[in-house]
């Protein structure tokens, strides 16, 4: 990826996001298909300066949706869960 801000698109405010932020330093994003770990960790280092320890993807398949007779599907994205390392935090989930 060529410019950071392509690489994560937004947080994935979630219960479970929520608990791994608050409990194990962890948060959860939503990142661009094509990116790799390292473009992710990259991206999260410079554009919050913080020190990131570890990061895990997944890739998540659209779910089926349906709107009267018509049957369609989400898109499918890539969710990142980056690991901080001991010390440093982010703060733009704390006023929720």
């Amino acid at each position: 990826m060529n410019n950071l801000y392509n690489v994560i698109k937004k947080a994935c405010l979630t219960e479970k996001g929520m608990h791994l932020h608050e409990t194990m330093n962890k948060i959860v994003i939503k990142v661009d298909p094509r990116a790799n770990k390292l473009e992710i960790k990259d991206a999260v280092e410079n554009l919050f300066n913080v020190k990131v320890a570890n990061v895990r993807t997944a890739n998540m398949h659209g779910k089926q949706k349906r709107v009267g007779r018509m049957v369609g599907t989400t898109s499918d994205w890539k969710k990142a869960i980056v690991t901080l390392a001991e010390g440093h935090k982010i703060d733009f989930l704390e006023g929720l």
